[in-house]
């Protein structure tokens, strides 16, 4: 193998410097000892950090010690941490796969900070890459997946992505270096090694240059995407408001689809669930979309976005009652309800708004309906759905932060006033 093309690979993409301390993750496989071996060879200053996964028995235990004979053979700095890796994925409701790669990096960040690293080194190679723009295509993406793996993401660094899995074993053959071997890596349970044992052998029978065509490609879509991008964050700017998205300004972009899928997807919502929510954008308000972590609203002119987490949060409320005296100041401001006490014959309750509720609002004698009081007052849907009103037994006394009722009004006969706030307004 040509060191020489590893040397230009990490000084074309500037992955780190020659003074710099390298933090290699280092699992034991092929991979990660030969980027070890290489860095430590071409001069590079180099600690390791190793993640037991307890995955697979006695052989996670195997490669541990065979990683810590390496590291203690070249005098390299070791860190190791142990997971339960298949609890944590059970109690985050999440794969094993996606538990152990969130566990690692979290862990990798944290070490390389301890250490004074100046990057996390990992062995990503051109077959990865491959197989991670094959396993992105046949799962849906947008342009942004087929890029393959990028050679630098914030502190990680991959200075293998110029080497294939052939050139990189070669390496250390000649260099007489054992290497543990993932047994997991010989099966095909994961969909990833499905891809490397199964699709890509029946794609190189067509093609035998299959790897190079497809990150050739993935190179092409690199440059495209980067244009890509620039167009679509101009288009974000364009079609944003303060409360989630004009719908107006959606439609007049040339690929309003496509700018709705790039500002969901970050938040979660796949393909099919942006090409459901593009096809509600001129019907009737009321729809909703839904994910763990946010809901989407169709209000009558905008896409409405709320974090599921902040959603109808319940105000916290305060009360004080004074005599009604003639130099009693009834306050006036929105977030505080002036009530009479004595007027209040059931118990206080506070609850979200139901559709049929309606009350008389201040200074009225009729009853109005809330959904009406709260489009008149041209509250957006997830404003309406937030709102809480204070209750006295089945009448609404205070709609919170907006009027009282009318009946529970401070007048001529009243003798105590209870005073009641939104704690922190």
């Amino acid at each position: 193998m040509n060191t020489q093309k590893v040397v230009q690979y990490i000084e074309r993409h500037k992955l780190f410097s020659p003074d710099d301390k390298i933090l290699v993750a280092l699992s034991g496989g092929a991979d990660s000892v030969a980027l070890l071996r290489l860095l430590l060879s071409l001069g590079y200053t180099c600690e390791a950090a190793h993640c037991n996964f307890h995955l697979r028995g006695a052989e996670s235990d195997r490669d541990e010690h065979f990683v810590r004979q390496l590291c203690l053979e070249h005098r390299v700095a070791l860190y190791t941490v142990h997971f339960d890796t298949e609890q944590e994925a059970k109690e985050r409701h999440i794969s094993i796969e996606m538990a152990a790669r969130e566990l690692r990096y979290a862990w990798f960040e944290k070490t390389k900070e301890a250490c004074n690293a100046a990057v996390i080194a990992v062995a990503h190679h051109r077959d990865d890459s491959v197989e991670t723009l094959l396993l992105n295509l046949i799962r849906g993406t947008g342009i942004n997946g087929l890029r393959g793996i990028r050679p630098r993401n914030g502190h990680i660094v991959r200075p293998l992505l110029c080497l294939d899995r052939e050139e990189i074993v070669g390496y250390l053959e000649s260099i007489g270096q054992s290497y543990v071997t993932d047994s997991t890596n010989l099966q095909d349970e994961y969909t990833r090694n499905k891809i490397r044992l199964n699709l890509l052998p029946l794609m190189q029978e067509i093609n035998p240059s299959v790897k190079d065509s497809i990150l050739k490609t993935a190179e092409h879509l690199d440059d495209a995407a980067s244009i890509y991008n620039i167009s679509i964050e101009k288009a974000k700017q364009r079609v944003r408001t303060p409360e989630g998205i004009s719908i107006s300004a959606l439609m007049q972009e040339t690929a309003p689809e496509t700018v709705l899928f790039e500002i969901l997807h970050p938040l979660g919502f796949n393909a099919a669930q942006v090409r459901d929510i593009c096809r509600t954008l001129d019907g009737q308000p009321g729809k909703i979309f839904t994910n763990a972590d946010w809901r989407i609203v169709k209000d009558r002119d905008s896409l409405l976005i709320e974090s599921m987490q902040e959603a109808a949060e319940q105000p916290v409320l305060e009360m004080k009652e004074y005599p009604y005296t003639p130099d009693f100041i009834i306050p006036r401001d929105k977030n505080t309800a002036c009530l009479d006490a004595d007027k209040l014959k059931h118990p206080l309750s506070l609850r979200l708004w139901r559709q049929g509720d309606t009350f008389v609002p201040f200074g009225m004698k009729g009853r109005k309906k809330v959904s009406d009081y709260l489009t008149d007052r041209k509250f957006s849907l997830l404003h309406k759905r937030q709102q809480w009103v204070l209750c006295c037994g089945n009448d609404i006394a205070w709609l919170v932060g907006e009027r009282t009722d009318n009946r529970f009004r401070i007048d001529g006969k009243t003798r105590k006033a209870l005073v009641i706030s939104i704690a922190g307004r």
